[in-house]
């Protein structure tokens, strides 16, 4: 962040007690901490938890988790829900936090869940979602788009012994 939100000002770093060095407006006199969007990521299990939820979006060739952004207001485990709804039409019932990741080329903080389908059936999809498949595990590792976020979030879901 090289500018403040409110004002437009350049930022200057300043230390603040307990903080370290943080954005600093001049103009406003008040510290600037940074501002980032915040969304869910999802590995999506059948019924049987034994495959996985993998779609392709955006015209991409490569398959992906379930993800979307946390709209405001709304608490993370929310936006799980809505997000495997609104773009499957599936319902989910428990879920499970995993970890978090920032993803620099949006500026997100990426909160990564496990979260298990009532049904398997993928007539709801939507047409936010170009291509779905249930893989087997094995299988959803493979498949998945290599040297991406969602690929570590479903590689460090496995070695932790797929809660």
């Amino acid at each position: 962040m090289k500018y403040c939100m409110e004002c437009g000002a350049k930022l200057e770093e300043r230390f603040l007690e307990n903080e370290g060095m943080i954005p600093y407006c001049p103009a406003c006199q008040a510290f600037r901490f940074p501002v980032f969007s915040t969304a869910v990521s999802m590995i999506v299990l059948s019924p049987g938890r034994d495959r996985v939820l993998l779609i392709k979006q955006y015209g991409r060739p490569a398959y992906i988790l379930v993800a979307g952004y946390i709209n405001k207001g709304e608490d993370a485990e929310h936006a799980v829900r809505r997000e495997v709804r609104e773009e499957m039409g599936l319902t989910v019932g428990q879920l499970h936090y995993n970890r978090s990741e920032y993803f620099p080329n949006t500026n997100t903080l990426m909160l990564n869940f496990t979260c298990v389908a009532e049904e398997d059936c993928l007539d709801g999809m939507t047409a936010e979602v170009d291509e779905a498949a249930w893989y087997p595990i094995e299988e959803a590792r493979r498949r998945i788009k290599p040297d991406s976020l969602a690929q570590r979030f479903l590689e460090d879901w496995v070695r932790a012994g797929q809660n």
